[in-house]
């Protein structure tokens, strides 16, 4: 297409030429293509930066922006930056600025901001209410730029002069990567850590034959500011090879209790480039819209203090891993990085891989490092041509005085000093200059002792520069100072995808409701309770009985996941709940220290109010109850009031259970006191009644006596266990005397009645400090949960016991 060929000339005499229209427009987008690339969007891969950020970092370092100095506000930047070096929009410098301050953008930020300087979510605030300075890292990026390491080039209008790439001590286009969109091409290259790229570039300076294995050695994969996970490292791989890849980040999620009866989902860190609102946002839409179940509530308790925390709740009965599974598939929990690492080297657009980008660095890093040295070389030679002139002028100082007061002019004494003391030009000019204080006897020693110092630095650089091999160890001693500087432990937490995880985002989806099993709930001495499913047929596996922290057992109860059951405390209170949200314990595990307190589990609000038995609201067996005072209780099954909680007995002052259990009539109970008395008697003695009913008396007790203990038990398989000691002294100062008798020792003897003595008291013994009955074998723990060492079964029923090793807080039996 060709302009049309009538037009006139134009009556000021301007001449007009016919262009071909195809030819100009593709002239003049290569143009605009080639700046673009060159000049805007791709950063250099030596230093990493692009124009805008290197022109920002050079000019902060020009205005005497350090670590060491006070903010300024950002708008005098970036009016510096537009009017000095960068002729383009305000908004464009403040961008680039602001992402340089973001510790959530930057893996090593480049300037300190003071200020909003923005989230993931939401931007910065304007330029005149933020204040920036520059960090100690950007001070290494700058380093040497006075000493001629790197080539200056004019600015826009060639009144000032820029530096055409910056020193770099780091790498920093692997260490922060790079984002940009040019015409034609783009470049995204994510984050690593400082000091696995300095040390795979340490590698590479010492065997350049190096291969892609051996550096990733040192680099296994991205370490994004914000932390998460990286799914999957096969793409990291290809982009290490060839420049392009892709992986898979996911949050830093946990599964914690929010509160007793709640669970919740805890995200600390996200995936690079997310925001706690867009999750929150992604979060209400798809419950809304009925792709999410199984959420109750979504609550951002993100501060300044704490850093992210985003808590997800969960509807109880519902499993927290499918919700989790739910949420990586429709929200950016999960979110892909595609990684195409795309740079100018030597002018021109290239796709690097992890080798590439190191060697480009390295080269980089090399020619500075032999540009500073010639720099400092020339300058010492140059300060030792000086000083070695004054030292001959001072060995003579009255001759040099002589000579300059009979000159005629300077130039005379110029020419006469070079004359008498065979000078060069330089050094006669220098000493024309000299300071009289400078002639003192000190300054001799101090000019002899900077001789001797400039020559040896002398030496040093001619042999850096002789030898490649001291230039290469040189630079691979400054990347160590510097990854000590400013490196910091690895954020990202790099994975194998597993087989369940791989297809995560596939149709196949686990179960959101947690089913009702059967089950066993668990409830330990140090009030924690856990459960464990059973399996298909409903058995429980046989549990190995073995001393552990949190193994005594004070109760459990088989029922199903889903069931309503109920937990007897020390108030005489059933209290009701379902163990569906109880932590769950495998069936080969006898640990119990994962458990939940059973006491915040329930919301027991009183401190003291603890949790005796688990009893089941559908079995046909009473619940049975004893009392501090001797007092007994069956409660009939059945007919429960439809209450939260409810009292099973009424107590007086001062009195609480201290024992219930649910049995029928084949089992005995047993009441304990702490004057030692130990009374048994057949459960069917008792006679069931109802809920308000008050009870009977169960044992006699002796003036200031109360009872300690009560439980049913089976006398064939039960063991009695007593501690005996003092009540003046501290229990953890005298963990006191103990024993083991079977039950069996202990004769029957009707309801109401003393008992028989479980214990003799040594002298200054006059209680028992804890006693227990129970099926065999019995486990001790400490006041703090550890186990504890218990005598072996065999002791008469009156015995004294044996001195105990340490202090036991409770007892419990091992037996499910």
């Amino acid at each position: 297409m060709t302009v049309p060929q009538n037009l006139t000339a134009d009556p000021a005499g301007e001449r007009i030429e016919d262009i071909d229209v195809s030819t100009e427009m593709q002239g003049s987008f290569l143009e605009y293509a080639y700046s673009v690339i060159y000049s805007r969007a791709l950063p250099d891969a030596r230093d990493g930066l692009k124009p805008v950020q290197r022109r920002i970092l050079f000019q902060m370092t020009e205005m005497g922006l350090r670590p060491d100095r006070g903010h300024v506000k950002s708008a005098r930047v970036v009016g510096e930056v537009m009017g000095k070096l960068h002729p383009h929009g305000d908004s464009a410098i403040y961008d680039a600025l602001v992402r340089m301050a973001q510790d959530f953008t930057m893996r090593v930020p480049l300037v300190d901001g003071h200020g909003n300087f923005g989230s993931p979510d939401d931007g910065p605030a304007a330029a005149r209410y933020t204040e920036a300075r520059l960090t100690e890292a950007a001070l290494a990026m700058t380093e040497g730029l006075d000493e001629d390491v790197v080539d200056f080039i004019p600015n826009y209008d060639n009144q000032l002069t820029q530096p055409e790439v910056l020193p770099a001590a780091f790498p920093n286009l692997l260490v922060n990567g790079a984002s940009g969109i040019a015409v034609g091409m783009a470049t995204n290259m994510a984050p690593h850590n400082l000091i696995e790229v300095v040390a795979a570039a340490r590698y590479l300076i010492e065997n350049p034959d190096a291969s892609l294995d051996d550096l990733m050695a040192f680099v296994p994969g991205p370490d994004l500011p914000t932390g998460g996970t990286i799914v999957g490292l096969a793409g990291i791989r290809d982009a290490y090879a060839t420049g392009r890849g892709a992986f898979k980040t996911r949050a830093k999620v946990t599964v914690e209790p929010i509160t007793a009866r709640k669970t919740g989902l805890v995200v600390t860190e996200l995936p690079y480039g997310v925001g706690p609102e867009r999750v929150i946002e992604k979060i209400k839409d798809g419950v809304n819209s009925k792709k999410l179940n199984g959420i109750s509530d979504v609550t951002d308790l993100t501060d300044r203090k704490h850093g992210l925390r985003l808590v997800i709740g969960i509807k109880a009965g519902f499993s927290a891993q499918a919700v989790l599974e739910q949420l990586y598939r429709y929200t950016p929990l999960e979110d892909g990085f595609s990684i195409n690492n795309v740079a100018l080297v030597n002018g021109g657009p290239q796709t690097l891989g992890l080798k590439e980008l190191l060697q480009v660095y390295v080269d980089h890093r090399l020619d500075v490092v032999t540009r500073r040295s010639r720099y400092r070389l020339n300058r010492r030679k140059e300060r030792l041509h000086l000083v070695e002139g004054l030292l001959i002028a001072i060995l003579d100082i009255d001759e040099v005085i002589q000579v300059i007061r009979t000159s005629d002019d300077a130039d005379q004494a110029r020419t006469r000093l070079r004359s008498v003391f065979d000078l060069s030009q330089v050094q006669a000019e220098y000493i024309l200059e000299l300071r009289l204080r400078r002639l003192t006897r000190f300054s001799r020693i101090e000019l002899e002792a900077e001789r001797d110092q400039l020559q040896r630095e002398i030496e040093e650089l001619e042999a850096i520069l002789a030898s490649p091999a001291l230039l290469r160890e040189l630079v691979s001693g400054e990347l160590e100072e510097v990854a000590e500087r400013f490196g910091t432990p690895r954020r990202t937490l790099l994975t194998e995808a597993p087989d369940s995880a791989a297809p995560t985002r596939s149709k196949t989806v686990q179960p959101l409701e947690i089913q009702d099993t059967p089950c066993v709930v668990v409830l330990s001495t140090t009030g924690r309770a856990v459960r464990i499913d059973l399996p298909e047929g409903g058995a429980l596996a046989d549990r190995p009985a073995r001393r552990s922290k949190h193994d005594a057992i004070q109760s459990s109860l088989s029922t199903t996941s889903r069931s309503e059951i109920g937990a007897v405390t020390s108030r005489g209170r059933l209290v009701r709940f379902t163990p569906v949200d109880l932590p769950v314990l495998p069936q080969n595990s006898v640990q119990l220290a994962a458990g939940a307190r059973i006491a915040e589990y329930l919301g027991l609000e009183d401190k003291k109010e603890k949790v005796l038995a688990l009893v089941s609201l559908t079995a046909d067996a009473p619940i049975a109850l004893g009392t501090s005072a001797g007092t007994v209780k069956r409660v009939s099954p059945g007919n429960y009031p439809a209450k939260p909680a409810f009292d099973l007995i009424p107590l007086k002052n001062g009195e609480e259970v201290v024992g219930a259990a649910q049995s029928d009539d084949e089992a005995e109970f047993v009441f304990l006191t702490s004057d030692a008395q130990l009374l048994r008697y057949p459960a069917s003695a008792v006679r069931p009644q109802g809920v308000p009913a008050g009870g009977m008396a169960g044992i006699k007790l002796a003036p200031d006596a109360r009872a300690i203990f009560f439980g049913a038990v089976d006398p064939a398989t039960a063991v009695v266990a007593t501690i005996s000691a003092s009540s003046l002294t501290i229990p953890i100062a005298d963990p006191g005397r103990g024993k083991l008798t079977a039950l069996s020792e202990f004769p029957g003897k009707g309801r109401a009645t003393g008992g028989v003595r479980a214990h003799s008291f040594l002298k200054g013994e006059d209680e028992l400090s804890l006693a227990w009955v129970g099926s065999s074998p019995a486990l001790a723990v400490g006041p703090d949960g550890s186990a504890r060492k218990l005598p072996e079964v065999g002791a008469r029923r009156d015995a004294a016991g044996i001195p105990l090793e340490a202090s036991i807080g409770s007892i419990g039996t091992a037996r499910i």
